[in-house]
């Protein structure tokens, strides 16, 4: 009994230690190259609604650049890469992503080259049908 009491003891104070350690590095300030890099890294999954086949991080438009410092002010404001990214998804919709989710609006999309890719097959073997018959 005695050795059960210590092991949750020790559980406790490990876990409490490792909760403030992890507070500790939260608050840190992210350095510029970090919030540099997160920010190119996010800026190459969004899509710039203007150019729209172009990233935030590709494109010239003024309306990219706004994009792009709300991503970066978004980041040092201290939220994660999947946290800026859904923000700008609630924002703009699901066209911002360069890799659309599948889910029910877009079936289409994803499905589109396999139903054009099965046509063009379709299309090929008539074709090839009609040329052997004659």
């Amino acid at each position: 009994m005695k050795h059960s009491v210590w092991i949750i003891i020790f559980v406790l104070v490990a876990g409490i230690g490792l909760s403030s350690s992890v507070a500790a590095q939260e608050n840190r300030p992210i350095s510029e190259q970090v919030i540099d890099s997160r920010a190119k890294e996010v800026g190459r999954s969004l899509r710039c609604v203007v150019c729209q086949n172009q990233s935030i991080e590709e494109s010239d438009a003024s309306l990219a650049q706004d994009m792009r410092k709300l991503v970066r002010a978004r980041i040092e404001k201290g939220d994660s890469n999947a946290e800026v990214i859904e923000y700008m998804r609630s924002s703009y919709g699901d066209f911002v992503l360069l890799e659309p989710p599948v889910q029910g609006n877009t079936y289409v999309l994803w499905a589109l080259p396999f139903i054009l890719l099965a046509l063009a097959m379709a299309w090929f073997m008539r074709q090839t049908q009609r040329r052997n018959e004659t």
